[in-house]
């Protein structure tokens, strides 16, 4: 519902005519508007999590890091577009909703100690940053992502294989 109509159409009566329960039932499980924007962006969060498990390749040192990285968020900005715009949505959101930065970091910091097992933390931090920027510019203009941009750019932070 929210991928539909935006974080300002949601209420607690818009979820429960969503949900198809009745509207107690969504104020007794989430007691404010901040707690159900929480749930919304882990569940959000949700979907580049099930493109990385898909993959499952991060763990094989053999693999080209910024190829996959980049293949990811190809597969990832290739599925549900709404998902993808709702989950920057909500990212977003955290700037003037302070309940839902800890959701917001910890999906970063998530991701940026996966990728650390195959280089140093602070590069795993900028291939984070670099890929969250690339995805949100790609849903801001509605430009076509390019995978081998962003292999290159990805490829520029990390160290030259030997």
């Amino acid at each position: 519902m929210v991928g539909r109509k935006g974080i300002a159409g949601l209420t607690h009566r818009t979820a429960a005519a969503e949900a198809d329960v009745p509207l107690g039932s969504t104020t007794y499980h989430f007691g404010t508007l901040d707690e159900l924007l929480v749930a919304a962006l882990r569940q959000t969060n949700e979907g580049f999590v099930k493109v990385l498990r898909s993959r499952g390749a991060l763990q094989d040192p053999r693999t080209d890091l910024a190829d996959e990285l980049a293949g990811m968020m190809g597969e990832w900005l290739a599925g549900d577009r709404a998902g993808a715009e709702l989950e920057y949505e909500l990212y977003l959101a955290a700037l003037r909703r302070p309940a839902l930065r800890p959701v917001a970091a910890e999906w970063c910091e998530g991701f940026a100690d996966l990728l650390a097992r195959r280089t140093d933390p602070l590069t795993a931090r900028a291939l984070t940053a670099l890929m969250e920027g690339i995805c949100l510019q790609v849903l801001l203009t509605d430009r076509p992502f390019d995978e081998a941009y962003a292999r290159t750019a990805l490829g520029r932070l990390l160290p030259r294989r030997s």
